[in-house]
Order: C-alpha cells, then sequence, then structure tokens
C-alpha cells in the first residue's frame, strides 16, 4: 500500500507548482501595488463605482438588485471579463494547490512518516519546503488588496455574459474571507500536523546550530582552509551528512521560524524546540517569503502568540531574541563576512593553482559558496529594511565587491574544470560507492522486493561507469536514481515499513553521499545554482546599487567591481513557467543593472587612463620646440657670461626633472594613477563576456565606447577654439597632443585585452566629419569654421597677405598688434599637420565651404557682368581702338569691385592649393603605393579624352591632393549654381564677359598704393598675385562646363588684357604709372599659372622687354642684407 502512495513524486510535482503559485501571487501583489504598471481597469474612473461596490459586499454581490453600481461593467464586460481571466485562474491554482497539500499532508500524517534530515535528507526537505512554501502562499495571497476586486469583477463579468456565476466562484470567496487572517488559520490547520511538523524540524537540532557558529569558531577550527593540513589535502571532502553542509541557512530559518508558527503547540511541551527556535530568532529580523516580500519574524511571531493564551514566556522570549538581535546581530554577521573574503581568497589561489584538487574537494567550494550566499542575502534583506540601531555601519558593507568576486571566481573555475570534477567523481562512484553500497546491501537482513529492485539498480548503474565515457564526452544523466533514492526514503520512512530506515544508518549516510556524488558528474550548473545564485539581488536594485556605490569609493575594492555586473548574469535564473509575464520585466531591471555598473566602471578606468594621457601630453608639451627659447636664451647668457639670475627668481626644471626621486616612497600622482588603472583593469580578468537573459555583453566595449566618447571630448577641447577672439591652438600641437595620446592609450592593452588601433582609427576618421557619432562638433569642423572666419577673411580684406616663396600666410605691418601670427598656422608644417589631422575626408569638407564662398562671389561677379553687359559686348570688340576704349572705360562701373572679389576667389583658391599639396605629401609617406597609380591615372588624360571620364580621374586625384588642369570640385560647384532659367549660350556669353570685364579693369589695380610687388614675398601687398589663380581656374570650370574651348577663350582674355595694359605705358599721369611695373607682372604670373597658356602666346600680345624692364624695376628697391 505504501507504494501506491506516490510520497515522493506528489512532495516533488508540488514543491515545483507551489514555487510557481507563489511567484504568481507575488507577481500580482507587485502590479496591482505599483502605479506604473498597475492593471488599466483598477485605475478607470469608470469602473472605480463597481470596484467599491463589490470590495463591499464581495463575495455576496447582488447582480439584479444593484444593477446601477454594475453598469460601467456591464458596458465592458468582455473587456473586463478578458483582462480579469488570467487573474481568476492564478487565484484558482491557490485553490487547487491548497487542495492537494490538503490531502498530501493528510496521508502523511496516515503513514505516520519519520522525518530525519540527516537520514532521509530528500524527503525530509521536500516535506518542510512544502509546508513553508504553502504557508508562503497563503501569506501573500492575503498581502494582495485587489484580490476581491480581480474576482469579483470577473464573476459579474462572466454572470452579465453567460447568466450564471463561474461554477468555483463560492469556493474562492470562502477562501479569501477564511485567510483575511492568514496566521490563525493556518495554525487550525497545521494542529493535526505537529507531530510530523516538529520531528522534522527537531532534526534540525545538530545541523543547525553547527552551521550557525559565530566567524571566531569558523576562523579557530580553520574552516574552508585547504593549507590547515597539508597532510590531507588530496583526501576527499566527506562527513556524515554531506547534503546538510551546504544546505541555505536561510531556508532552515524559514523551516523553523514558520514551522514552529504553524505547530506553535511544541513550544510549550517540548525544550528542544524551544531552544532551536529561539536560536532561529537570534539570527535576524527578517526573513524571505519569495523575491523581496519579506516576514518580520518577531512582529508576527508576537502577535500571532498573543492571541492564544499560555504564551506570556514565549512572547517574552521573542522580545529577548529581538534585542540580542539588534545589539549582537549586524557586528556578528560583519565579522563573517570578513572571515569568508580571506577563506575564498585562499580557496580560490589554491584551486587556480592546482585545479584537480576540486575533485577531492568539491564540497569545500561548495559550502563557500553556500556561506557566502547565506550572509549577502542576509544583509541584502535587512539593509533594504535596516532597524533604527547606534550601529547601522554593521548592515553596510564597503568591501561586498570583494565577496561577491571570489564567489564569482569559484563558480568560473567549477565551470572551467568541470571535467576534473566530472572524472574524478566518475571514478569515485565506480570503483568506491558502487562496492560500499553493495557491502552494505550484502549486510542487511531485510530487503523486501521493491527496495531490492531500487537498490541492485543503483550497485548496477554505478558499477557500469568507465573513465571513457568521460573521454569520450558522453552525457551523463542520474535524475531518475536520485528520484529513486528518494522513493525509496519514502517507502522506508513510513510507519512499519518492512525495511525501517532509521535501522540502516549506514545505507542513508551511503545513498546521500552517492547522490552528492552523482550531481558532482551531471548536475554541477544545477549544484553552483543552488549553492551560489544571487538573483534575489534583482529584486532589490536600490541595496545593489548602493552596495556598488559604496565598493567603488574603496581603493582596494576597484579590482574586484566587475562582480557587480556578474552577478546580473544569475537573474536569468529566477523565473518560472506559471508567471511568463514577469520575464520582460526582469529582463529588463537586469540589463539596466548591468549596463549601469559596466558604464560607470568604463567611466572611472576610462577617467583614470585619460588623466594619465592628460599628465603625458603634458611632460610631452615641455619637449615642443616652442619651450626651447628659454633654454637657448640661458645657454647664450652663459656663453656671453652675463650676470646669472638673482635668487628670487625660480629657476625653470628641465624637461625629465619629473624623473629624479631620491626616494621610492616618495608617491607621485602618476605613480597612483598607474596604480589605480592597474586596480580597475584587473576587474576586466574576472570574465571576457557576460550573458544576461538572450543578450550578451562585452564589458571591454563599454570601457572603448566611454574612451571613445572622452577623448573625442578631449580632442575637441585641445583645438581651444574660442569664436569671439578666434583663438584656436596650432594644428602641430593638437596633432602632437593626439600622437601623445595614442602612445600613452597603446599601454592600456598590456593590461586589458583591447584594441586601441581600432578605437583611435575609429574617433580619428569620426573627427574628419564635420559633426562626430554623437552630434558634436569635430576638429574637420573647428578649424574649417577658423580657417574661414579667421584666417581667410583678413586675407580678403589685405590684412593678410599671400606668400607664394614662403608657401604661407603672413600679416601685413600694421599699427595694431594682430590677434595671431597667419604664419604660424598657414605654413607647410602646420597645413601638413593639418591634413594628417582631418585626412581627406576633412579637406573636401573644408574645400566644400571654400566653393560655396567661391560660388557667392561668382554670382555676385555675374550680377555686375549684367549690369554692364552692352559696354561690355562693345569694349570686347573695339578692344584694338584706343579712342573708343576710353570712353567706353569711362562708363564701366564697378571695375574695383570686380577686380576685388576676383582677388577674393583667387586667395581662397590660393588656400586651398596650399593644403593641397601638403594633403599630397602627407598621402606619399603613408600610402606611396596607392598615390604612384593616381598619378600615372592623371598624367595619363589628354584634352582630347571626353570630359566626363576627364572629370572623374579629375576628382579621384584632387581628392589625394594632386593637382589638376581643371579642378572637378570648382566645376561642380559653378554647374550646382542656380540659374534662372538662363541658357548654355547665355551662360558661355556672360562667362566671356566676365573675363573682358576683368582684362579691362586691370589697369585700375595701379591707382591702388598696396599693389605694390614685394621681392620678399613674391607677390602683391593687396593680393592682387592671387588673381592668376582664380582667373585661370575659374575660366576653366566655368568653360568646361560650357563644353567651350578653354585655350582659346584664355587667349582672347590675354589679347584683352595686353590692349588694356599697354595704354597705360601711354599714359603721363604720376597715380598710374607708380604701380605700373608691378601690374605688368601679373600677366606673366597668369601665363605661369595657366596649363593652357605658353610664353609665346604672351609675347606675340605683349612684349617682353616690357616684363624685363618691370622685374628690373620692382627689384631695384629691395635692399638685400648679408649676415
Amino acid at each position: 500500500m505504501d507504494y501506491q502512495q506516490k510520497l515522493a513524486e506528489k512532495l516533488t510535482i508540488l514543491n515545483e507548482r507551489g514555487t510557481g503559485v507563489l511567484i504568481r501571487m507575488n507577481y500580482i501583489k507587485k502590479i496591482c501595488s505599483d502605479p506604473k504598471l498597475r492593471p488599466k481597469f483598477l485605475t478607470d474612473k469608470v469602473l472605480e463605482p463597481a470596484i467599491k461596490y463589490i470590495n463591499k459586499k464581495f463575495p455576496n454581490i447582488d447582480f439584479r438588485g444593484n444593477i446601477q453600481n454594475l453598469t460601467s461593467i456591464q458596458r465592458q464586460k468582455s473587456e473586463v471579463l478578458g483582462a480579469t481571466s488570467s487573474y481568476y485562474d492564478s487565484f484558482l491554482d491557490v485553490i487547487e494547490f491548497r487542495d492537494h497539500v490538503y490531502e498530501l499532508l493528510n496521508t502523511i500524517d496516515a503513514c505516520q512518516c519519520f522525518f530525519d534530515i540527516t537520514f532521509n535528507f530528500d524527503f525530509t526537505k521536500n516535506y518542510l519546503d512544502l509546508i513553508i512554501t504553502y504557508a508562503s502562499v497563503i501569506i501573500t495571497l492575503a498581502r494582495i488588496d485587489d484580490k476581491k476586486a480581480l474576482v469579483g469583477m470577473f464573476n459579474c463579468a462572466h454572470e452579465m455574459t453567460n447568466g450564471c456565476s463561474d461554477p468555483s466562484y463560492p469556493r474562492l470567496g470562502q477562501m479569501f474571507l477564511e485567510y483575511e487572517h492568514p496566521w490563525k488559520k493556518l495554525t487550525e490547520e497545521f494542529g493535526p500536523h505537529t507531530r510530523s511538523v516538529t520531528a522534522a524540524l527537531l532534526s534540525l537540532k545538530m545541523v543547525y546550530p553547527r552551521r550557525n557558529l559565530p566567524a571566531e569558531q569558523w576562523r579557530s577550527a580553520q574552516l574552508l582552509s585547504l593549507l590547515s593540513t597539508p597532510a590531507a589535502m588530496l583526501d576527499p571532502a566527506l562527513c556524515d551528512t554531506i547534503m546538510c553542509e551546504y544546505l541555505p541557512m536561510d531556508v532552515m530559518e524559514r523551516w523553523i521560524i514558520i514551522g514552529f508558527l504553524l505547530c506553535h503547540s511544541s513550544l510549550n511541551t517540548n525544550q528542544a524546540s524551544q531552544e532551536l527556535w529561539k536560536m532561529a530568532l537570534r539570527s535576524g529580523l527578517y526573513l524571505t517569503l519569495t523575491r523581496d516580500e519579506v516576514l518580520n519574524i518577531h512582529k508576527v511571531s508576537e502577535d500571532l502568540l498573543d492571541t492564544f493564551k499560555g504564551y506570556s514566556k514565549r512572547i517574552a522570549d521573542i522580545k529577548e531574541c529581538r534585542e540580542h538581535t539588534l545589539v549582537n546581530c549586524g557586528a556578528l554577521h560583519r565579522e563573517k563576512r570578513h572571515f569568508l573574503r580571506v577563506a575564498l581568497k585562499e580557496l580560490c589561489k589554491v584551486l587556480e593553482d592546482e585545479p584537480g584538487l576540486l575533485g577531492p574537494k568539491a564540497l569545500f567550494v561548495f559550502m563557500a559558496l553556500s556561506f557566502s550566499r547565506d550572509e549577502v542575502l542576509w544583509l541584502v534583506r535587512h539593509s533594504e529594511n535596516m532597524p533604527k540601531i547606534k550601529t547601522p555601519e554593521d548592515y553596510n558593507d564597503n568591501q561586498m565587491a570583494e565577496l561577491l568576486f571570489y564567489m564569482e571566481k569559484l563558480r568560473e573555475l567549477m565551470k572551467k574544470y568541470s571535467h576534473v570534477v566530472q572524472r574524478y567523481h566518475v571514478q569515485y562512484l565506480a570503483q568506491f560507492d558502487a562496492l560500499v553500497l553493495n557491502d552494505t546491501i550484502q549486510n542487511m537482513y531485510v530487503c523486501p522486493e521493491e527496495e531490492s529492485v531500487l537498490m541492485s539498480s543503483f550497485v548496477s548503474t554505478l558499477s557500469a561507469l568507465s573513465i571513457k565515457q568521460v573521454e569520450n564526452k558522453e552525457e551523463f544523466d542520474f535524475r531518475a536514481q536520485r528520484m529513486d533514492w528518494l522513493r525509496l526514503q519514502a517507502y522506508t520512512s513510513v510507519n512499519k515499513a518492512p525495511l525501517p530506515l532509521k535501522e540502516y544508518p549506514d545505507l542513508a549516510k551511503v545513498m546521500n553521499l552517492i547522490q552528492f556524488h552523482t550531481r558532482m558528474v551531471d548536475s554541477l550548473e544545477e549544484m553552483l545554482h543552488e549553492t551560489s545564485e544571487l538573483s534575489i539581488l534583482c529584486f532589490y536594485p536600490r541595496v545593489f546599487e548602493k552596495m556598488f556605490s559604496q565598493s567603488s569609493e574603496e581603493m582596494t575594492m576597484k579590482r574586484y567591481m566587475m562582480s557587480f555586473p556578474s552577478v546580473c548574469s544569475h537573474f536569468s535564473h529566477c523565473g518560472h513557467p506559471l508567471c511568463p509575464e514577469e520575464s520582460d520585466i526582469l529582463e529588463k531591471r537586469s540589463l539596466r543593472l548591468c549596463v549601469t555598473f559596466l558604464e560607470q566602471i568604463a567611466k572611472q578606468t576610462s577617467g583614470v587612463m585619460l588623466e594619465i594621457c592628460a599628465e603625458q601630453r603634458n611632460l610631452n608639451d615641455q619637449l615642443l620646440p616652442k619651450h626651447c627659447a628659454e633654454t637657448i636664451s640661458a645657454a647664450r647668457h652663459r656663453k656671453q657670461k652675463k650676470p646669472v639670475p638673482k635668487k628670487g627668481e625660480v629657476q625653470k626644471e628641465k624637461p625629465g626633472a619629473e624623473s629624479l626621486r631620491k626616494d621610492r616612497v616618495v608617491v607621485t600622482n602618476m605613480d597612483k594613477l598607474h596604480l589605480l588603472l592597474t586596480e580597475l583593469c584587473s576587474s576586466y580578468s574576472l570574465c571576457s563576456d557576460l550573458i544576461i537573459f538572450n543578450h550578451i555583453i562585452t564589458p571591454t566595449e563599454f570601457l572603448l565606447s566611454q574612451l571613445e566618447i572622452r577623448l573625442s571630448e578631449i580632442i575637441v577641447r585641445m583645438i581651444n577654439y574660442n569664436q569671439n577672439t578666434q583663438e584656436i591652438a596650432r594644428p602641430s600641437d593638437l596633432l602632437a597632443g593626439i600622437r601623445t595620446y595614442t602612445t600613452s592609450l597603446h599601454n592600456l592593452s598590456s593590461h586589458i585585452n583591447v584594441d586601441i588601433t581600432r578605437l583611435v582609427k575609429s574617433i580619428l576618421l569620426q573627427q574628419t566629419q564635420p559633426l562626430d557619432s554623437h552630434g558634436g562638433q569635430t576638429v574637420t569642423h573647428l578649424y574649417t569654421t577658423w580657417y574661414l572666419e579667421g584666417l581667410l577673411r583678413q586675407a580678403s580684406s589685405s590684412l593678410i597677405i599671400h606668400c607664394p616663396t614662403k608657401q604661407c600666410f603672413v600679416n601685413q605691418t600694421t599699427e595694431n598688434e594682430p590677434a595671431f601670427r597667419a604664419e604660424e598656422f598657414s605654413d607647410i608644417a602646420e597645413l601638413q599637420a593639418l591634413a594628417e589631422l582631418i585626412g581627406p575626408y576633412g579637406l573636401k569638407f573644408l574645400g566644400e565651404n571654400l566653393m560655396w564662398h567661391i560660388t557667392s562671389q561668382v554670382s555676385e561677379l555675374k550680377k555686375m557682368v549684367i549690369e554692364n553687359m552692352d559696354i561690355l559686348v562693345q569694349m570686347k570688340n573695339y578692344f584694338d581702338k584706343p579712342e573708343e576704349m576710353t570712353n567706353l572705360k569711362k562708363r564701366l562701373t564697378g571695375g574695383e569691385n570686380a577686380l576685388k572679389r576676383m582677388t577674393i576667389i583667387g586667395v581662397i583658391l590660393s588656400f586651398r592649393s596650399m593644403v593641397q599639396n601638403c594633403l599630397k605629401d602627407i598621402l606619399q609617406k603613408h600610402c606611396p603605393f596607392l598615390m604612384g597609380p593616381i598619378e600615372s591615372l592623371r598624367d595619363f588624360i589628354t584634352p582630347e579624352a571626353d570630359i566626363q571620364v576627364t572629370l572623374s580621374i579629375f576628382e579621384l586625384a584632387s581628392a589625394a591632393g594632386l593637382k589638376c588642369d581643371i579642378d572637378p570640385d570648382l566645376v561642380a560647384a559653378i554647374g550646382n549654381m542656380k540659374t534662372d532659367n538662363t541658357s548654355v549660350e547665355e551662360e558661355f556669353k556672360l562667362s566671356r564677359l566676365l573675363l573682358v570685364y576683368i582684362a579691362v579693369s586691370l589697369p585700375s589695380l595701379t591707382l591702388d598704393p598696396n599693389s605694390i610687388y614685394s621681392r620678399e614675398h613674391g607677390g602683391h601687398n593687396n593680393n592682387i598675385h592671387c588673381l592668376a589663380a582664380a582667373i585661370n581656374q575659374l575660366a576653366a570650370a566655368m568653360f568646361t562646363i560650357q563644353n567651350q574651348n578653354i585655350e582659346q577663350q584664355l587667349k582672347e582674355f590675354l589679347l584683352l588684357a595686353s590692349s588694356a595694359l599697354l595704354q597705360l605705358g601711354q599714359s603721363v599721369e604720376r597715380v598710374e604709372v607708380k604701380n605700373r611695373e608691378a601690374i605688368y607682372l601679373l600677366l606673366h604670373m597668369i601665363v605661369e599659372e595657366s596649363p593652357f597658356l605658353s610664353q609665346d602666346m604672351l609675347e606675340s600680345c605683349f612684349p617682353y622687354v616690357l616684363l624685363r624692364n618691370a622685374y628690373r624695376e620692382v627689384y631695384k628697391a629691395f635692399v638685400v642684407t648679408v649676415g
């Protein structure tokens, strides 16, 4: 008959079911109490009167007599029915679970089962778990404030839809009324089960006190130490109660506290019960029911026992225990955590060095994990509900990171070397356990058939194991054997069993040991989950974040910080199939916590790394050439034997003085930073990636992301751009700073396996774009703005002049001191640094902005041409008739303005040409193998080639910094200019007349006193030498678009310009004659600059003798200094 009861199967199934129902009840309570998650129908103002009516009349709701109160439900009955059905079904699950628990508990009582945790461990554990789970379900159910509304609304909607109430509604309503005061009803229910429950609880009297020892006794016993007895290091860790050694403390405390409250009569009749109960009461203030739902044990115990007579002494005991807990418990657990930190560290170091010890000493690992988990859980639930005491620091732990770190380390070691553990225990099971079990069975004087079959199967299964199965990586599954052992415990624990287990202690010890060993072979992950999962932290995010914050402030905890995000990977194990809705909430919370922690760690690490980089940059800045003037000056003073500076003046230290150290004890700021960096980087060694639900998270990517964001900001800050004063750092200084940062960042690779090269390339590539990936300003944007607004705007006003001889821009000599020295930002070295910084992409953006300014000037020039069109047409026709030209010139307006605009275009194009040359030099240095083919392709182009092919190749060449006969960017910019339905012929006419306009206006340049040619600069003081570039490139671009012969049009321009300038020779006015020679040189410059004109063409229309005399004249005034 006992075999037919199936106690083992029912206990297993009901425990699993009960856990799901409990989680479901907790979920309903949480969403109903959270304003953000609360179901919409509970917050609907329309349904509010109906909900109040249902709560008032529950469960006897009159659906017909008070229909006006339920009108809102009548209107939305289908929606209400659908919305409340899942809650209603969940409450029905509670009834079903309760019925099955009643039945099973009565059956167990009828069988007069024997319970002892040290003998039939699984049977006793399952029995106690079922009782506590059931009690927790009922208590949680009683805490759901909206349960009546949910059930009542469902039943109303059901009756309105189907014409009758749901059949289960009366029982459900009755259950809610019965459990208004859950503890009272539960104690009534468990009265008949007192004997069984008390017996099961009293079996803990040897286990619980041994597990509840203070840290001093742990320390004196050298608990968890493998080094305390070196001779026994290879001996397997065994004991008679092996399954109890890693049993969670909070589980035992729940059993004892709730168990004795349910069966309180034994507290007055049994001294052992009292002692065990009081010991549990002294262990803390709160117990976990499920998730973050806790029980204030002293208050609940006092309130319950106060309702019964004869418990005054027990109430006094409760008060005494509470006072004892408040005074001593915090410090006791603080000392335990301190001990465990040291013990786990030693255990990790030994097992890392000798992973083979994981086989014989696996029990030590699980004990260490279980003890540590107990302390973490205790601190978490008490920190969230901290009592008012004088020493609140006992309930805060700023070294929690270290304990979590070594817990995670032990878990990783067990997973990494699982094959070692498996191999050891397979041999142990086959070569030792099977033999011992066989001997034990042979020595039994009674062995019924059913029990004999089970035990024989154990022996045969274990004996068949071999090491080859491990080597062949075969899957092991001993769940059936463990279930059989649970069945055997049930068969042998009933009253008058043919084979009473309590008479065969050796069998119980051997089988419990075998069960542990089988779990080492096939359920290692499950064991780790049982002993070390910390998913409770998911439900205490505030406490978890506080622990992280406190640990992150401690220097010694930096290396352990990665344990916090690593713990987040546990949270995916706390869901249950009966509550799938909870999964999304848990996933979002887990990811949020994990990402928050990783970002904080990454921010700290990147901050320290970039501080080191900044220090290195400061040191490197001291070595820049601009700082050597003082050193040179001091050396010159010594050479000339000038007086030494006075004592009051501080002598500047030479670069490198910071490396001189008289005493190693002296710690510099750089030492501190490097130590901090090492500590932070050590934390990344814990794991290369984390699996949070279905997400794989790589911690180093967060570090790279933070470095990218902050380094981009630093690079932009290093430019020091001030829009008001137009101050900015020189490109060469910025480049030197970036190189220093890059060099320092590469040192990070020696600490963590990160790809710094990829990081730097990504950052610098973003800096070549107008905006970075976060929409911030970049080096390209700022330098483009400055060169346009600061340098070229002043060059357009001739405050800065283009200097062809030095290949830079220089300031004009004025009374006012210039805001900056133009040559310091525009010489070859600076523009090469600019090209290095912003690259071809950045220079393309710069070029596009330059082209925009050019097209705006061209647009204005076209307007001026249209205003003077008739005169210009006549001047084109009568250019060889001086009298007519003189009359027409007097009628021409805006000639000086046109030349000024053309000069601006020339200045812009000259600057662009300088930048392009520097880009070419940089690319030649970085990728000569690429530049060679591009140059060959450009040179291969002939004038007869298709213009689109030519422009495509020129675009490639221009992007590489090569000079082209036709500027493709200028062609594209002018081609994109909006015209008012102007035909190609009209555009061509305007282009020709623009050249006529410029040609006939050239003589007016002599009137400008700044039209002086400077031999030193190789150009004119008002930048009119830039007209050569403007005329040639603008003409080439315009006539390319209009598909006209560029050479022919430029010849016409040369003829007109020569004619206009030759007329200057006939002028007798001093003003016009003064700078005549300097203007003559313009013709020579235009021809030299042009790929379409030659000296022969120039000589055919302008005498060479005039050019020669002009050069002699402008150079004659130049004073040559030697030495």
